[in-house]
């Protein structure tokens, strides 16, 4: 146990002070490297102390090296990621501003392809464009955004670039009601292009027509391209309406079943031409006549 202020024997004290002994330490250190500064004596015991240190060194900055480099993936990761989503978002916009671009390319061309129709027909036209189909899902008809106020009257006929649509057969202020020529209740009178055989065109279902009431042996023949006659004094003559698509013969029906498509986009485009009044067709002369004779007869044997 020691006492306070107790110094131990003379027998007991080795070496010098722990001052001098600081004091010698700093002097030696200060003259080996101003020595090794110098004249570079510890050149040869540096490097094989570091050759040495160097794996120790080595595996104490492993951690580091994967911290940093953990770092360095999260960080590169997440751009990559930042990136895609804006790669993916710019490839969304510029397919959208392609389908647009093509949508207007599209109707361009229909524009165009439609006033070429207009300028070539010889009466009045007007550009209309389909709104909605009707509400009855049992008929065929569209509305359009053409009426009464634009001159647009029942009866006049609808067309495309391609052929006959339909015709209008209601009329409102700002909007016609079409009924295409696909609707069971609709005929169209045509002729047969090959050999000007004239019949009537029927709306039948699946979006298809039929030529009703020919013989079994008309001269009708799949791929047959039907247009209208203008008999009826609504479309004009020469309008393609269909194409002949098949043609059923049975022995034990004096009829044949005759299925068309429709020459013009019925189900497909947007924009349609709603030619304008053609004129009247003269009165038939032929059956007033006929009506007449009988009444002459009559009065001219009265006279007798």
């Amino acid at each position: 146990m020691s006492v306070v202020g107790h110094q131990p024997p003379p027998f007991f004290r080795r070496g010098p002070a722990p001052l001098a002994r600081l004091a010698f330490f700093v002097i030696l250190s200060l003259a080996l490297l101003v020595l090794d500064l110098k004249y570079r004596y510890l050149e040869l015991a540096r490097q094989g102390v570091a050759t040495v240190l160097y794996p120790l060194q080595r595996a104490a900055y492993v951690p580091v090296d994967l911290y940093e480099q953990l770092g360095d993936y999260l960080s590169s990761l997440a751009a990559v990621q930042r990136e895609n989503v804006q790669l993916k978002r710019k490839e969304l916009e510029s397919a959208n501003w392609l389908l647009r671009q093509q949508h207007l390319e599209l109707e361009n061309q229909r524009l165009r392809e439609l006033l070429d129709m207009k300028a070539r027909q010889p009466v009045s036209g007007t550009i209309a464009e389909i709104l909605y189909t009707a509400r009855d899902p049992f008929s065929r008809r569209v509305i359009v955004d053409k009426g009464g106020q634009h001159g647009i009257a029942a009866g006049q006929a609808v067309v495309d670039e391609a052929g006959v649509l339909g015709q209008v057969t209601r009329v409102y202020p700002l909007q016609s009601e079409v009924t295409l020529v696909t609707d069971k209740n609709q005929a169209v009178p045509v002729k047969i292009v090959r050999n000007g055989l004239r019949t009537v065109l029927f709306g039948a279902s699946g979006g298809q027509l039929e030529l009703r009431f020919l013989a079994a042996n008309a001269d009708v023949q799949s791929g047959d391209l039907l247009v209208t006659s203008g008999l009826d004094g609504v479309y004009l003559p020469g309008l393609p309406v269909a194409k002949v698509l098949r043609v059923e013969r049975d022995a034990a029906y004096s009829f044949a079943r005759i299925l068309c498509e429709p020459a013009a986009g019925v189900e497909r485009h947007g924009q349609v031409l709603i030619l304008g009044s053609r004129e009247a067709l003269p009165p038939q002369v032929a059956e007033t006549e006929a009506r007449d004779k009988p009444a002459k007869g009559r009065k001219a044997r009265r006279k007798e």
